[in-house]
């Protein structure tokens, strides 16, 4: 590839010959990073004033890029890990470039040098058995959404199942019979079995029956009989989560998504005493690291630690008002 080679063929290049065909990447993948890259292009436009198809390598530097990330911040209003994740994006297309044309190292060099921001990891949410339960109870099983609904969230919760992954469950993926299992594909093509209780492979057995035959029939579709979007999948849980409230007005005060109903499912085997890299298995977790944010944010189990502590006696200290000065700064 020479160096005046057109951005766009590199864009092209990278994504049918690098992800598609490399790296075999997920479409969920593709689409995160097609939408990063129709951002980017879309402020380089505005800010060279060229077309996207007219822009060569010299027109991606690292300081329009660190420009385009800051604007997605300030204008866009996205969190820090959702800059993180743009700038992954744009890292793998200029790793790639390295590659292809190596005379330009000096400005890939540049790029890649671009720091990831740090950001407040916070704990993760869950749901307690009491909400689980409520949340469970509230789909209307009168009517075909609700009992897909209460399908959908009882295979949610007892498998983990990523939202993707849930969505995408077909009739061939599923087996009802004797060692009862769901067969997905995850993060980097890994397929993995996740085994199904009793109760649940009831529940799946009846909602089948309801569904078209065909083995690449998804198990929960929209009113169309195609598959369910995220958004689809959000506005259920939000829909059956305004019930559940009150049954457990607490729930009013979390934030829920569908991502935590597989939170729900970790922190459910962790309080069972399974093992963290067992975990780690069952979630498709790359590395058993991962699942230590569960530990961080398992309250009662460290309420349970410090009950068994021996806590040093605390006495009484007399007041003494600060100096005036030190009071001023520390009040800085």
């Amino acid at each position: 590839m020479k160096a005046q080679r057109s951005f766009a063929a590199l864009i092209e290049s990278f994504f049918m010959k690098r992800l598609m065909t490399q790296r075999q990447a997920s479409t969920h993948t593709i689409c995160s990073y097609r939408d990063t890259f129709r951002l980017l292009l879309r402020f380089v436009q505005q800010r060279k004033h060229k077309h996207p198809s007219d822009l060569i390598l010299d027109d991606i530097d690292a300081d329009t890029i660190a420009a385009f990330l800051d604007d997605q911040e300030r204008h866009r209003g996205i969190s820090a890990r959702s800059r993180n994740l743009r700038l992954t994006a744009i890292r793998s297309l200029f790793r790639y470039a390295a590659y292809e044309i190596p005379e330009r190292s000096e400005q890939i060099q540049r790029v890649l040098a671009i720091p990831s921001k740090r950001f407040t990891k916070k704990v993760v949410n869950f749901l307690t058995r009491e909400e689980i339960d409520a949340l469970l109870n509230a789909p209307d099983l009168q009517t075909k959404s609700g009992r897909r609904d209460y399908a959908l969230l009882l295979v949610a919760i007892q498998t983990g199942l990523r939202l993707s992954e849930l969505t995408g469950l077909t009739r061939d993926d599923v087996v009802l019979g004797v060692g009862a299992h769901v067969r997905v594909l995850g993060k980097g093509r890994k397929e993995r079995c996740t085994p199904i209780s009793k109760p649940t492979c009831s529940v799946l057995k009846n909602w089948m029956r309801e569904i078209p035959a065909a083995g690449d029939q998804v198990v929960f579709p929209n009113a169309q009989g195609g598959r369910l979007s995220a958004d689809g999948v959000q506005y259920a849980v939000a829909k059956h989560l305004r019930k559940a409230v009150n049954a457990v007005p607490g729930l009013n005060k979390k934030h829920i998504t569908p991502h935590c109903l597989r939170h729900t499912t970790a922190m459910e085997m962790l309080r069972a005493g399974v093992g963290r890299t067992v975990i780690a298995l069952w979630l498709g977790h790359e590395s058993v690291e991962t699942t230590q944010m569960y530990l961080d944010a398992d309250l009662e189990m460290k309420s349970a630690v410090l009950a068994k502590t021996t806590i040093p006696s605390a006495r009484r200290g007399k007041y003494r008002p600060p100096d005036p000065l030190l009071r001023f700064l520390e009040s800085l």
